[in-house]
């Protein structure tokens, strides 16, 4: 097939972790007969410092031509003023808007060879493999929000707002998800004390009962869930929840592998194309020191073609070359432990050895 993919490199290890992702698709182009073709384009605080624009309306329009899109990672401590016009991370929440793509799906997965990495003991996180699916343009990030002055003091206000459409989209994503996986899904919210989680409630209860009868429904209150990822997170399958809470319980459970860069996402709309990336930020602190871990990239490249380009074939051939490249003792220095490691573009050409 044929299909036109664009690189979006961002700030800190971004260039670097996108790199080897690109390496990678052009090396499953090649073994699969496929023409994937590639633009590079600037997003974040580059993009601040270049044009003024987090997302230059050159870019959103070459994201809008595009099959797919890969983002590194976007942000730093050079654009972190508060007082600042516009930061990196507002091109992130606009892209989501102008491109429709409102559910974000975060796989949670233990490699069986880096147990021992994570924080947590084997017996609690050997096994875990949630599928997070975060709305992603709604909510309180996308609500009303702003400054005034209330009896001459100073507040602050960001409103959570939702429909019944909304919430019926990404929950719907989400049941189809957990049907073609272990059939369970919990939705998470505080409807005792939120009217819009009440909302997602009485929304959920309804599609589960009418549409996907056969899917195992359960929700659990966004405190106890927090709880819960920590103590039992093997009983969870698929997990459907709004923007802020999915943002806060999918950063906490992407403790569990032992590694941010370990962890790919998608962000899917109705229609092309998807945004993918890791989950991790910029990391400015090693940029261009060759120490990045880019497999949260490679995999992210892979739900690229899975979700993006629907080549499922493709896909897996990616996870199997990261998991062949896990068993065979690679480890870049996050999950290296006390043992050696190796660099970004090492552990980039040890997948393309194994992908062949």
């Amino acid at each position: 097939m044929e299909a036109l993919i664009t690189l979006l490199p961002g700030d800190g290890i971004g260039p670097e972790i996108v790199a080897q992702a690109h390496r990678v698709l052009q090396r499953i182009a090649a073994k699969f007969g496929h023409e994937f073709r590639f633009q590079t384009l600037l997003m974040g605080g580059i993009a601040i410092d270049e044009t003024g624009d987090p997302l230059p309306a050159e870019t959103l329009a070459g994201c809008r031509q595009s099959d797919a899109i890969l983002l590194g990672a976007v942000g730093g401590p050079k654009w972190d003023d508060p007082s600042a016009k516009t930061r990196p991370e507002a091109g992130l929440l606009r892209i989501r808007k102008e491109l429709g793509l409102y559910a974000n799906l975060r796989p949670i997965v233990m490699f069986p060879e880096l147990v021992d990495a994570s924080p947590l003991k084997r017996e609690i996180v050997e096994g875990t493999d949630i599928l997070f699916v975060r709305e992603l343009t709604g909510g309180i990030y996308f609500g009303p929000s702003g400054r005034e002055m209330r009896d001459g003091v100073e507040c602050a206000f960001a409103t959570a707002i939702y429909s019944v459409p909304e919430i019926e989209r990404v929950t719907r994503l989400a049941a189809l998800a957990a049907r073609q996986r272990r059939g369970k899904l919990t939705m998470v919210d505080k409807a005792n004390v939120l009217e819009p989680s009440r909302l997602w409630r009485q929304v959920c209860e309804r599609m589960m009962r009418k549409e996907f009868p056969d899917v195992q429904y359960n929700v659990v209150l966004v405190d106890a869930m927090a709880m819960h990822l920590i103590q039992r997170p093997r009983d969870f399958d698929v997990v459907v929840t709004s923007n802020l809470f999915g943002d806060i319980l999918t950063d906490e459970a992407s403790v569990l592998p032992g590694s941010l860069g370990l962890l790919p996402s998608a962000s899917l709309g109705d229609r092309p194309p998807g945004l993918f990336e890791p989950i991790h930020g910029s990391a400015p602190d090693i940029a261009g020191q060759d120490v990045a871990n880019p497999l949260a990239t490679i995999l992210a490249a892979a739900m690229l073609l899975r979700h993006g380009l629907k080549l499922e074939t493709e896909a897996a051939t990616i996870e199997h070359a990261v998991r062949t490249v896990l068993a065979n003792g690679a480890r870049t220095r996050d999950i290296a432990g006390s043992g050696p490691s190796i660099g970004t573009a090492a552990m980039g050409e040890h997948v393309l050895n194994s992908i062949g």
